[in-house]
């Protein structure tokens, strides 16, 4: 059990005893089964595949309501209360919607004080949502990158546009927390390893990062995510620090190219409207991290919800919970 925070409800029901079903009539009975040639069929009748029992879609399991989660970086106690608020946990930190759909976009540890606790909250409502019919899903952030550079590579020189530069220092710099490397462990480093990159869920093209550098990866949402995860199983320091520094640009949407930059994704991966995260709503609008805009006056606003933008082909889920903001969680389609 998670602390959450929370005082428990009593839960539970016991399970209805089913009887055994009665045995077949028996030959002492008189029961005397039917002959499929006895059965009146029309002369031109002939059997086909069409005869045989089809499971369809309406026989499918129906699909819950979709759920995302901007960057949560460590905010174990907020990721909490933002899941309960929309009924996706109980008071305990146990999954409690059924068949509903959730996915992380990444971006669990860093800057925090419990990314570990993060991803071990993540995996163990990965477990629970399947059992009840759902899922919880995540999708490889720039800091899983960063994490998992930092614990495979250490201080390993690397080539970087600046000159050489080390996972570990800028792990370090970009709000690394030392309580979360000592208490990694490998099957924390196996789950990162596998994640996604980007996934079609509903017509929501979702990913991490509002940059277009996934299309260096693969012309098909398949062919990206196998490179990527064929870069870290190859364990080559200069290729995953490429593929990190790539996957930290942002501001593709921003700005009047920002819909055409959208289009590109969409039109290659698939979808109606991307959906990330990785810079902070405040950001988005010029209120930090960069100039302020006609658009985006001088003054803070109070994060409420996601950012709809770029010609709507744009939702922004980071609402900067390290800067004071909000951690997002919502029901798509808004």
């Amino acid at each position: 059990m998670l602390g959450t925070g929370f005082g428990g409800h009593p839960q539970g029901a016991e399970a209805a005893a089913q009887s055994a079903p009665p045995a077949p009539p028996g030959p002492q009975s008189g029961y005397e089964p039917t002959l499929v040639e006895e059965i009146p069929l029309p002369e031109e009748y002939t059997p086909t595949q069409r005869d045989l029992p089809v499971i369809s879609a309406s026989d499918e399991p129906p699909l819950g309501p979709l759920y995302v989660v901007g960057d949560v970086h460590g905010y174990l106690g907020e990721l909490c209360d933002a899941l309960y608020a929309v009924g996706l946990i109980d008071a305990e930190g146990h999954w409690a919607a059924g068949n509903a759909r959730l996915w992380f976009l990444g971006d669990f540890t860093d800057r925090g004080p419990d990314g570990v606790g993060v991803i071990d909250l993540v995996m163990q409502l990965s477990a629970e949502a399947a059992a009840a019919g759902g899922y919880t899903r995540a999708l490889m952030g720039n800091h899983e990158l960063l994490l998992y550079g930092a614990h495979r590579f250490g201080d390993t020189p690397v080539n970087s546009a600046g000159g050489t530069a080390t996972f570990l220092a800028a792990w370090r710099l970009n709000g690394g927390q030392t309580s979360d490397m000592e208490r990694l462990q490998d099957h924390h480093i196996a789950w990162m390893s596998r994640l996604d990159a980007a996934t079609l869920a509903d017509g929501h093209l979702l990913l991490h990062s509002d940059t277009t550098a996934y299309l260096e990866y693969g012309e098909t949402i398949d062919a990206m995510n196998d490179a990527v995860t064929g870069i870290l199983q190859r364990g080559d320091a200069d290729e995953c620090w490429e593929l990190f520094r790539k996957f930290t640009r942002r501001f593709a949407f921003r700005g009047e190219d920002g819909a055409q930059a959208a289009r590109e994704l969409l039109d290659t991966y698939g979808g109606r409207r991307v959906v990330h995260g990785h810079s902070p709503i405040p950001y988005l609008l010029g209120e930090a991290g960069g100039e302020h805009t006609a658009d985006s006056p001088d003054r803070t606003t109070v994060i409420e919800g996601p950012h709809v933008y770029a010609d709507d082909l744009a939702v922004a889920m980071d609402g900067g919970v390290t800067m004071d903001g909000k951690l997002l969680v919502a029901r798509l389609p808004l």
